[in-house]
């Protein structure tokens, strides 16, 4: 039996793993077509590699999936964050968890884990072959029993009883083409997780400066999340900005990136008890200047610019601030608009919304519903998280799913 897999990236070896260690008498060939195998594992995490989330709860571990992650609630039932943690434990890879719940292996350095796949590739008799850029995929019948050909750039052509596909996500919509060829759908493929650019931000001379939480919300959506918010000089950046970016993948992709954001720089505060603590600092420090005294644990700098950006005047104590002035001030802390305009990818994290349509995937096997035989896994398929391991998860899974289904 000839199993090929495309594409060397965590869902592709964890599938071809799967299935060798599952069926010994299988050829399995995975084909790469560039020279490097595992590279996104390489640079994720900062190269420590973030290769799950401490979440071991399906229901919830689905909750952090923009596009695929109702369909993969019952996937992760059967392997999931817990499965995966034993799983590299089982091949020698002990797994820690930081304080925001992402996993990263003990030794902070994702070539321990490039090196578990590629040994256990190696130990079940994987066939590696690296520039094997594969141009199409035809499929055959022979005495009812259903087969591929795969045809190289090269001109070598390969027969396989069973493909699994994972390319890894794609910017671009004609990359998909020979997976159309087979009558798959391609929900367009767009960018998720960036940055904000934001060219007139009132704020960009404090670049460095961040919060450890904030609410990020756009006008006029129902599209906000809360986290840690960083100040860049473009615009914003940090968790709240790079998880709403995955939320809101296809609305930022139809405004063309341009938008209003509105941030909270005080999101456990309302605007009545905002003005409330406000009235009390007031009456308790009269004389204190307002712009060097930094409250609600702001960094002063951040405060001094929110001061700014409500006029308030530099040397005005608290007892001399007008009406007006507090009153920009409270718009600032809870509602400070930002006008969006472009994008920067995180490329570190670089995720694509989009891919093979899920409604003509079986997701308890990942086999195409329209040509048996053929398995999608990963990045390939329209299904992406947040960031905090969820699409190296997704990639294991789905790997691991279709990996023994090819058995």
């Amino acid at each position: 039996m000839q199993v090929v897999v495309i594409g060397g990236g965590a869902a592709g070896f964890f599938g071809a793993i799967t299935c060798a260690e599952a069926n010994p008498e299988a050829d399995v060939l995975l084909l790469e077509k560039t020279g490097k195998l595992l590279s996104k594992v390489g640079v994720s995490g900062g190269g420590r590699c973030n290769v799950t989330h401490h979440c071991f709860t399906p229901s919830l571990l689905s909750q952090f999936y923009p596009r695929g992650g109702k369909q993969l609630k019952e996937a992760f039932k059967v392997f999931g964050a817990r499965e995966t943690v034993t799983w590299f434990e089982k091949h020698g890879v002990k797994l820690k968890a930081e304080a925001d719940g992402r996993m990263f292996p003990v030794t902070d350095n994702s070539q321990t884990i490039i090196d578990c796949l590629l040994q256990q590739a190696r130990k079940f008799g994987v066939q590696i072959k690296t520039g094997a850029a594969v141009e199409s995929i035809k499929s055959a019948k022979e005495a009812e029993q259903p087969y591929f050909i795969l045809k190289l750039s090269n001109g070598e052509s390969i027969k396989a009883n069973s493909v699994l596909v994972s390319t890894g996500g794609n910017s671009k919509s004609h990359s998909y083409e020979w997976l159309r060829q087979l009558g798959h759908t391609i929900q367009e493929p767009v960018p998720s997780l960036f940055t904000f650019n934001v060219p007139s931000s009132p704020l960009k001379e404090l670049q460095g400066v961040a919060v450890s939480h904030a609410r990020v919300r756009i006008a006029g959506q129902k599209l906000e999340y809360e986290g840690p918010l960083l100040i860049t000089h473009w615009g914003y950046s940090g968790p709240a900005v790079l998880k709403l970016s995955a939320w809101g993948a296809r609305h930022f992709y139809d405004q063309k990136y341009a938008f209003t954001a509105l941030i909270q720089w005080l999101p456990e505060q309302t605007e009545e008890s905002l003005r409330e603590q406000l009235q009390q600092y007031r009456q308790a420090h009269p004389k204190k200047t307002v712009a060097t005294n930094p409250l609600f644990g702001l960094p002063q700098r951040l405060w001094q610019g929110l001061t700014s950006i409500a006029e308030v005047p530099d040397q005005v104590k608290w007892a001399e601030l007008p009406a007006k002035n507090t009153n920009k001030l409270v718009e600032a802390l809870l509602r400070m608009p930002v006008s969006v305009n472009g994008k920067t990818t995180f490329k570190e994290e670089f995720v694509t919304c989009g891919g093979v349509d899920l409604s003509q995937v079986n997701m308890k096997t990942m086999e195409s519903r329209l040509q048996p035989g053929l398995y999608f896994a990963g990045e390939v398929l329209d299904i992406d998280g947040i960031t905090g391991g969820f699409n190296f998860q997704a990639a294991w899974t789905t790997g691991y799913l279709a990996g023994k289904a090819m058995v």
